[in-house]
């Protein structure tokens, strides 16, 4: 047998010890939590080893209670859309502050550049509980942001900003703005700031050189960015418990209550794996933007 015909199962059998902690590792669990989707609920959690597709039933719809009739979980449906909407918000955001905060550090001289993204990354080296305890200081009745607005003479009595949809934004905001600014970052330190030169040369406006030579350049940056922040955003459960209290559920905490307080592990699972398509959704999405942006334009 030639050397040429033995390299590739070589290669294969160099390659199974990490494929098989792979597998073992990560499609092991997500096996796990399939299967007990598909189980029925024990009454003190836990599950009974007996097939069941109610966990499923119960993602998207209700059951009543006394006459049996079928309509959609409106709760599942509001935290399942909060999730989706929260997370799109924090993202948008998190662009419309990342990007021109990403171009001001791409811009400044080379010596000073570590400097300020030192500045970005030193928040996310701490703890996130920490930080979302810090938003929490913040915005909270007699918080720094209410004390300042209240001494300003602006209000007469605190702006309740704790525990609502907007607390939660900001909180994650905050907490995912660097994996926002990274990316950004990365793609226009790389690019060739000559164009935008040339673009003004030719009487380009400000906006038109934005839209036309540097958003398509930092494109794959963005993409990548976006992703970053729309995904942990979408499966955050700290954030939301601390920023929007009990009435402001996100999927984690859905889930986490279906495992603790609800004792219902199939319906935890159940949901953790729809959280997981959106999730797979997403990645497509990524993939399919950034396969584009490689592809040559005839």
């Amino acid at each position: 047998m030639s050397n040429e015909t033995q390299s590739p199962h070589r290669r294969w059998l160099l390659l199974t010890p990490a494929l098989t902690i792979l597998t073992i590792a990560a499609a092991g669990p997500l096996l796990i939590v399939l299967v007990f989707s598909f189980l029925t609920p024990g009454d003190y959690g836990g599950v009974i080893w007996k097939f069941s597709a109610d966990a499923w039933f119960n993602v998207f719809a209700e059951r009543d209670f006394f006459d049996e009739t079928v309509s959609f979980s409106d709760a599942h449906l509001s935290i399942f859309w909060r999730s989706v909407r929260l997370s799109l918000l924090t993202t948008i955001v998190a662009f419309l502050v990342g990007f021109p905060t990403a171009y001001f550090i791409a811009t400044r001289r080379e010596n000073r550049r570590n400097m300020w993204m030192l500045l970005i990354m030193v928040p996310f080296w701490t703890n996130l509980l920490i930080r979302t305890f810090a938003v929490m200081e913040i915005i909270r009745n007699e918080g720094v942001l209410n004390s300042v607005l209240i001494g300003l003479g602006l209000i007469d009595e605190p702006i309740q900003l704790l525990f609502t949809d907007f607390a939660v934004t900001l909180g994650m905001f905050y907490v995912y703005l660097p994996l926002m600014v990274l990316p950004i970052y990365a793609s226009m330190e790389r690019m060739d700031f000559s164009l935008v030169e040339a673009a003004y040369d030719l009487y380009a406006s400000r906006w038109r050189v934005l839209r036309k030579v540097i958003l398509p350049i930092v494109k794959p940056g963005v993409v990548a960015g976006s992703i970053l922040v729309f995904i942990p955003s979408l499966g955050a459960y700290v954030t939301p418990r601390v920023l929007g209290g009990g009435k402001n559920l996100m999927m984690g905490n859905l889930i986490e209550l279906q495992f603790g307080q609800g004792r219902n592990w199939p319906l935890g699972a159940a949901l953790s794996i729809t959280l997981l398509a959106v999730v797979m959704v997403a990645l497509v999405f990524y993939v399919r933007s950034a396969g584009s942006e490689e592809t040559p334009h005839g």
